[in-house]
């Protein structure tokens, strides 16, 4: 649609649009929702509230109000849906929002998540279609959690490392999110279904650029190489990598398996940021006063074609 006050849409597949309503407020809006990734209603209604939050977030925006959306089976205890929702309305209400209403439907497996609406200057908005040939990428959470959850879903996850997964997709975006936007960063968008190699992808097709992403530097949930080299992967590995294949060139000496761990699908990831060099140190800095789970340069920006992603040891 040929609106002048939509100021993000669909064209550059960022994360969240971004309606102007006056010269001084632009609601941001987005929308998400999944089936259950771990076994405990309240940390799955969490997990997805925050997941849901994130897209707010990369956009540099404050989430101001949320609504549920929910699938659930008739015949499975109410209760499970009371802690399912709870879990989300307290993470909303942790990232300083609130929870207004929402739908409901009878589906046969559950699914939760929230469409959320949040607030930002016209113009102040981040997207992911600003990094510039010469930016740092940074990352503000470990990666891995898709290999985990559906090792746990199997049993297969060691509890240790279950735990650090769900504190990673369980954490707000918020921090992060605050400390780009002090720093003046140029592009951003989130980690989730498309995995780290996907959204990066995103963000350089956006942008019209290229990058180099390194391997080594790539902060790893403890335990998500191990499962990787025993085949587990999510359902969204495959169609990730299809998709992505043609984009993606891998320098020698790149460890075996790698391609499993950064095609796969992540769920409530960190920020990946593109900032000039000259504002990096001032970037780590800031994200690791707010005391984010990563805070780690893992590649940088290029001038090759855009979407195209070099991956180094």
């Amino acid at each position: 649609m040929d609106d002048p006050n939509l100021l993000v849409g669909t064209e550059t597949w960022d994360d969240a649009a971004v309606y102007k309503l006056t010269d001084d407020l632009a609601l941001v809006q987005t929308v998400d929702f999944f089936p259950p990734i771990v076994d405990d209603p309240y940390t799955y209604g969490q997990i997805a509230a925050a997941n849901s939050l994130s897209d707010i977030y990369a956009m540099g925006a404050k989430p101001l109000i949320a609504m549920n959306i929910v699938g659930f089976p008739k015949d499975v205890d109410m209760n499970v849906l009371g802690l399912i929702l709870k879990g989300g309305a307290d993470k909303t209400t942790e990232a300083g929002a609130i929870i207004v209403g929402g739908h409901t439907i009878d589906s046969q497996e559950p699914i939760y998540g929230l469409a959320v609406t949040g607030v930002i200057k016209p113009g102040a908005q981040m997207t992911n279609s600003k990094a510039k040939a010469g930016d740092d990428l940074v990352l503000t959470k470990p990666i891995g959690t898709g290999i985990i959850a559906t090792a746990g879903k199997g049993g297969r996850a060691p509890e240790s490392v279950m735990k650090e997964a769900i504190e990673v997709m369980s954490t707000l975006n918020a921090s992060a999110s605050e400390s780009m936007m002090a720093v003046g960063a140029d592009s951003c968008t989130d980690i989730t279904g498309f995995g780290l190699l996907g959204h990066l992808h995103g963000m350089l097709h956006g942008s019209k650029v290229g990058a180099k992403l390194y391997v080594n530097r790539v902060p790893i949930i403890q335990g998500t190489w191990e499962l990787a080299k025993k085949g587990i992967v999510s359902g969204g590995f495959k169609r990730n990598q299809e998709f992505l294949e043609e984009f993606v060139s891998w320098r020698p000496g790149v460890a075996n398996g790698a391609g499993r761990v950064l095609y796969d699908s992540e769920t409530s990831g960190g920020l990946l940021i593109a900032v000039k060099k000259e504002r990096t140190a001032a970037l780590l800095d800031a994200l690791r006063k707010a005391k984010t789970l990563a805070s780690v340069v893992i590649g940088e920006i290029t001038q090759d074609k855009a979407g195209r992603i070099e991956v180094h040891p």
